[in-house]
């Protein structure tokens, strides 16, 4: 849920302020982190009071200094010194103290909210609910929530090496990575894990054991993190998906994700299990 905030409060607190600009986030030039700032401390923030909704904090135990609070000017594009739009990407990795609980989740919000305008149902024009996140048809009192779409992330060993893949979108930053796909309709996680490890690289896994989950949010994925055994088969990479895999030594690893991904973590995780072995 996003509570919506009048003009009166937002000045009484200091708070994270996540502005969206297009897919992008606004902050100030060269920073690198989403500003922290009372509502009239920053200057174009008054054009768009009623447009600030409050990002509730999950209920994981964490707590943050100041209340989030996040804006979406839409296709707007502030032309204001000082300030600047950086990729989501970009600010997801930098911070990584608040990236997928803050950042994340309010890109995830406002994807629904521009994705669900008009009632799927109908077609009427739908309004936000603001006692939780759903927007609802008031023709036809069909009610939409976000999307989430469950994805299948697994790192692949063999006691003593791992099966790390490229794909094609990373062919020029030569990154290698685990593997990961959607969860097909009516498939469990267990048997997407072995379809996709098979589709991709031609290869079957055995004795899958659950690592962890996190939130991506491109635009609405749940990463389900898997490590698995090699069971047989010959590399063969999947055509127009993975650009090339390999047995890779763990301590020769190539350019692998950051670790403040899941992908990056299972990676660790699996490189520690071999070395303990």
């Amino acid at each position: 849920m996003m509570i919506k905030q009048n003009e009166s409060k937002l000045k009484a607190h200091k708070a994270m302020w996540v502005v969206f600009s297009r897919g992008k986030l606004l902050i100030q030039a060269q920073s690198q982190r989403i500003p922290v700032a009372y509502f009239n401390e920053i200057p174009f923030l008054h054009r768009y009071a009623e447009e600030v909704h409050q990002l509730p904090p999950l209920n994981d135990g964490a707590t943050l200094e100041n209340p989030v609070f996040v804006v979406d000017l839409g296709a707007e594009h502030v032309e204001q010194p000082g300030w600047e739009r950086v990729p989501l990407r970009q600010l997801l990795v930098t911070e990584q103290d608040i990236a997928f609980s803050v950042i994340g989740r309010a890109w995830q919000y406002i994807h629904f909210l521009r994705t669900h305008q008009y009632c799927g149902q109908c077609g009427a024009k739908t309004e936000r609910v603001e006692w939780e996140m759903a927007v609802q048809c008031h023709r036809c009192q069909h009610r939409s929530y976000p999307r989430v779409s469950p994805c299948i992330i697994v790192s692949i060993h063999d006691n003593k090496r791992l099966l790390l893949a490229k794909g094609v979108r990373h062919r020029e930053a030569n990154m290698y990575s685990t593997l990961a796909g959607f969860v097909e309709s009516g498939e469990s996680l267990e048997e997407a894990v072995h379809r996709e490890v098979f589709e991709e690289v031609g290869v079957r896994v055995k004795n899958l054991r659950y690592f962890h989950s996190q939130p991506w949010p491109f635009p609405h994925s749940l990463m389900v993190g898997f490590i698995a055994e090699y069971d047989s088969g010959t590399i063969q990479c999947q055509e127009n998906e993975i650009d090339d895999a390999q047995w890779f030594d763990v301590d020769a690893l190539p350019n692998t994700p950051p670790s403040v991904s899941i992908a990056g973590q299972l990676i660790a995780e699996t490189v520690s299990l071999i070395r303990d072995k």
